[in-house]
């Protein structure tokens, strides 16, 4: 009991200092590239799990972001291979209104490519579904929103990622590739005469333009240190996400597809996350996050202010 109430403390102290959080396409926590992965020889890793977390995430404009997640994950195959489904619900509530929903599907296939009693090797493959595209509207006057409001990206992702873990470290590198454009078609004109009868424009303008838009392929690159006893685990790592080619709208007043400046370069992020295990099959998770660097343009509206994570875990 002690122990428990050490760690809900401890959950308090890191929301309340390390309120500032990561975000990205949802590739980060899928398959070997998970943070904070189980590593323990003397007991038999169990690849059956179901994981609940919850997430709260503040926006650079106003929308806050709300999604709760069941992540399952099934060995397949034999014990070396395990499928991951993700089925996150996403509600958002911010200044031009309220959106929920089901957000995007996660698929992942890893499959652990070389183990011994130092250091395992896995390797994932797999995507994303969209749930929607991206055209969720406004019920007050019957406008799209702008991304930060959309519960789904609006497109088909590949995933593919391999990761090295030991008793004390994690490394993981990845890569999350879409293949079309959504149909988003968010607007200033439409918008500006709108909100607060067109005396907010510099408000609406905080929401970048993403007509249509077609996101760049991002790179992931994570290294974690990890501090594991008994029924206590923490770790401490930092996360790069690249995107390494421009993401591209279409330019509504003349058709064009436009290659955005800005939207290249890295997201830095520094990663801390505390767990307690009430016994070997089940226990509590914390993951929060400072994001220390981020793109110029961020049309996709993935960008967050305030993030934090906490999740129930059970391995079968």
């Amino acid at each position: 009991m002690k122990s428990l109430i050490s760690f809900i403390i401890g959950c308090s102290f890191f929301l309340s200092s390390y309120g500032q959080g990561c975000s990205d396409a949802g590739f980060c926590t899928m398959g070997a590239m998970k943070p904070d992965q189980p590593f323990n020889k003397k007991a038999l890793v169990k690849l059956k799990s179901m994981e609940v977390s919850f997430y709260r995430g503040k926006t650079t404009t106003s929308p806050i972001i709300y999604v709760a997640t069941m992540d399952m994950s099934f060995n397949i195959v034999d014990d070396k291979t395990f499928l991951q489904v993700k089925l996150p619900y996403q509600a958002v509530n911010g200044s031009l209104g309220k959106t929920s929903g089901l957000g995007d599907i996660s698929l992942a296939l890893t499959r652990n490519l070389y183990s011994s009693e130092k250091f395992d090797i896995g390797l994932t493959i797999g995507g994303k579904i969209p749930t929607n595209k991206s055209d969720l509207r406004s019920k007050e006057n019957g406008l799209q929103f702008p991304m930060y409001y959309q519960t789904s990206l609006g497109t088909y992702d590949a995933v593919a990622g391999i990761s090295l873990v030991n008793r004390k470290w994690l490394f993981a590198t990845g890569i999350q590739h879409p293949f079309n454009e959504n149909k988003n078609q968010f607007t200033y004109a439409a918008w500006i005469p709108v909100y607060q009868d067109g005396k907010e424009e510099g408000y609406v303008r905080t929401y970048w333009p993403a007509y249509h838009l077609k996101r760049g392929t991002d790179i992931m690159f994570r290294a974690e240190r990890n501090f594991r006893y008994a029924r206590f685990n923490m770790s401490l790592g930092a996360l790069s996400i690249h995107r390494i080619n421009k993401d591209e709208v279409t330019d509504p007043n003349t058709g064009e597809r436009v290659k955005l400046d800005g939207t290249t370069g890295m997201a830095f992020t520094v990663i801390g996350t505390v767990g307690y295990s009430f016994n070997v099959k089940s226990g509590v998770r914390l993951l929060v996050g400072k994001k220390l660097k981020d793109r110029v343009v961020n049309p996709d509206g993935l960008t967050r202010e305030n993030v934090a994570t906490i999740s129930y875990f059970y391995r079968f």
